[in-house]
């Protein structure tokens, strides 16, 4: 009996009625619909669980993929001898009470790991909270969002998340806040630390209403507008480099609706690498590595995937 099924018979002594998925297809849990089979998928419910989960995987020497929305990633299409958690069933937000009775101007969001940003968007809309806006229309989860300092539109994590409860198999369950955290461009403490991520809090301030529900349909007519939603993707494919922005790079170097196999260079911003229908993880990487080549030769400007990439 090798680790992983070892892993699977503790897992399942001590949570009866977990979700595991055996021989599951990562297509099924990535934006960019790519991805071969992993050996296992584990749904866990609540964060106990996933810290026990956790700590069960380590102590067979099992490292797993912490796996949010699935947006950002690109996983190839080989089978992955690899267990992944996905973070998708917990969901729970909360406005926190406040231990300040006199400060009316501001209101405290907790959300677990596995919230989606745009639905909690939604929740802080419906208790009249702005300043997060920005993230209605990432495709992406907070756990992920916190981990890679996640922004849109003028606005980041770093500006709103101010501390967040995360585990490892050393210091356990520990909260971290936003100073300690190392927010930077698309980065983060948890992005080399391994911690993983169970909630986070944001601190909102409160506003009219109408204006936020009015800034967040502007925010989606401009993503819809300008970018390409319509078709599978990982959401923008390079980080912004020091000189310039990515987009305008690769549609200066002639790139835009470049087109390998299944994968494009977005007609609609060239910034996004979209599935045309049935890309492989091949078609997506030949375009990467094009216009990365391509875009050095011309600008002499290396263009740095933002994607995370699973071979």
């Amino acid at each position: 009996m090798d680790n992983i099924s070892k892993a699977i018979n503790q897992i399942e002594n001590n949570h009866p009625h977990i979700d595991l998925k055996s021989n599951e297809p990562m297509r099924n849990h990535t934006t960019f619909k790519i991805g071969g089979n992993v050996r296992l998928m584990i749904f866990p419910e609540t964060t106990d669980g996933l810290t026990d989960i956790y700590d069960i995987l380590y102590t067979n020497n099992i490292t797993p993929f912490i796996l949010g929305n699935g947006s950002n990633i690109l996983v190839s299409d080989d089978f992955h001898d690899l267990v992944v958690i996905s973070t998708s069933k917990l969901c729970a937000v909360s406005l926190l009470e406040t231990d300040d009775t006199n400060d009316t101007e501001y209101g405290d969001i907790n959300a677990e790991a596995g919230v989606l940003l745009s639905s909690l968007a939604v929740f802080a809309y419906e208790k009249g909270l702005t300043g997060f806006e920005f993230a209605h229309g990432i495709p992406g989860t907070l756990g992920g969002a916190v981990v890679m300092n996640a922004g849109a539109y003028g606005g980041e994590m770093k500006d709103v998340v101010t501390s967040t409860v995360a585990y490892n198999k050393d210091k356990g369950i520990h909260k971290l806040t936003a100073a300690d955290s190392g927010f930077s461009y698309r980065k983060s403490k948890f992005t080399s630390t391994g911690d993983l991520v169970l909630s986070s809090t944001l601190r909102l301030k409160y506003g009219d209403k109408q204006s936020i529900k009015q800034k967040m349909d502007e925010l989606s007519k401009r993503r819809r507008e300008s970018q390409p939603l319509d078709l599978p993707s990982g959401g923008s494919t390079f980080k912004r480099p020091k000189e310039g922005y990515a987009a305008e790079l690769i549609e200066q170097a002639g790139l835009k609706g470049y087109t390998a196999g299944g994968a494009q260079v977005s007609e609609k911003h060239s910034g996004f690498i979209v599935n045309k229908g049935n890309a492989t993880f091949s078609d997506v990487m030949a375009v990467i590595d094009h216009v990365q080549e391509t875009v050095f030769k011309q600008s002499g400007i290396e263009l740095e995937s933002e994607i995370k990439i699973i071979y």
